[in-house]
């Protein structure tokens, strides 16, 4: 007998076992720890005090042995050093894509392009009723016969036009895509920490490239005294330095990167949080924390200036509120026409993915 069965609601039941229960906070833990198990560790232990995350069956050590038989940590048996694994990599990577793309779909901010209907290379899951003028190959023969059968019945089965569905498709561009992520000193200052949120952030965007578009590139760049490229296993281990903000270093690290790219589009994202106060001149560098200082901001104004002349639209995402900040990024969008944002930092992700998304698709008529 086929029925429902209802049991009393327990909030501490999902489904998960108490396994992936606790890697779920083992990998947000590792993301604010750059990486370090044993401090990532320390703290779970302090939670496990407070809050009873294990009991007597599971406990701590039972899950470090889970960890190390599934191979999500590897032990240097002659330092004894605790290391993760790029499987755990790849997880912290996931992790953050399912988080920001929750944020998405949950947020009722309707700034999505709508695309009209084309033929290309990749097929949507709508469907639409057909209009004069669609091409064979995008009726959904499927679905019009079962529109057929649901309004006319299987004994007098016909079908009208009015049952015919269109399966759109969509042509999407190639793209290589620069991340530029400030690590200057001011990223974790005035007891807010600004560099995890910007991690996640690169670490979504490159499984986002990965799974989803295989066939663009994306470079990730650091930029504090100096600017240098990063490798996406790299982003979990990412620290913030004792360093000023030379926007112009990694500009010209990322336009150097993109001229080597054969991808008609091309783009820089950069996360920021300050303005730029760093310039490296010869071998001496030249620093002014205070205020704007022309000598700076005019050479990053000129790189602005490069990269339109070059097709390649800046994108920045300004995660600090000050009003002449946001006087200076203006300046700097105007002379890019590109495109900025004033984003909080539970908001970022969304702000990028949806940017980048309606930078992806192209209708092809």
């Amino acid at each position: 007998m086929k029925g429902f069965h209802f049991t009393k609601f327990d909030p501490d039941r999902d489904g998960k076992s108490r396994f992936e229960q606790l890697l779920d906070l083992f990998m947000q833990l590792l993301t604010y720890t750059s990486g370090d198990v044993s401090e990532a560790m320390q703290w779970m232990n302090e939670l496990d005090k407070k809050y009873q995350l294990t009991d007597d069956e599971y406990g701590i050590g039972d899950f470090i042995e889970e960890l190390r038989e599934k191979g999500y940590i590897t032990e240097n048996n002659e330092q004894g050093q605790i290391k993760i694994t790029p499987k755990t990599e790849q997880g912290i990577r996931k992790r953050s894509l399912e988080e920001i793309f929750g944020k998405l779909k949950k947020t009722k901010q309707g700034d999505h392009h709508s695309f009209k209907p084309g033929q290309g290379d990749e097929i949507n899951p709508e469907t639409r009723q057909f209009q004069f003028g669609d091409m064979l190959e995008q009726i959904d023969f499927t679905e019009s016969i079962r529109n057929a059968q649901i309004n006319h019945g299987i004994e007098s089965f016909h079908m009208k036009e009015d049952d015919l569905s269109i399966r759109e498709t969509d042509f999407k561009a190639q793209t290589s895509t620069v991340l530029m992520i400030d690590i200057s000193h001011s990223m974790i200052l005035y007891g807010e920490d600004r560099i995890t949120p910007a991690k996640k952030v690169a670490m979504a965007l490159s499984e986002l490239i990965k799974t989803k578009y295989p066939k663009d590139t994306l470079d990730i760049v650091v930029f504090g005294n100096d600017a240098w490229p990063i490798e996406v296993k790299d982003l979990p281990y990412l620290q913030v330095g004792p360093y000023h903000t030379n926007t112009v270093a990694g500009l010209e690290l990322a336009m150097d990167i993109l001229r080597r790219r054969k991808n008609p589009n091309k783009q820089i994202f950069m996360i920021t949080d300050g303005k730029p106060t760093c310039l490296k001149i010869g071998k001496r560098y030249y620093k002014n924390s205070f205020g704007i200082d022309r000598k700076v901001v005019n050479r990053c104004l000129n790189l602005a200036a490069q990269c339109k002349k070059l097709k390649i639209p800046i994108t920045t995402f300004m995660i600090a509120t000050d009003p002449y900040l946001q006087r200076f990024v203006q300046e700097f969008t105007e002379m890019n026409h590109g495109k900025a944002f004033f984003a909080s930092l539970d908001k970022l992700g969304a702000f990028i993915f949806k940017d980048f998304e309606s930078g992806k698709r192209k209708t092809v008529y």
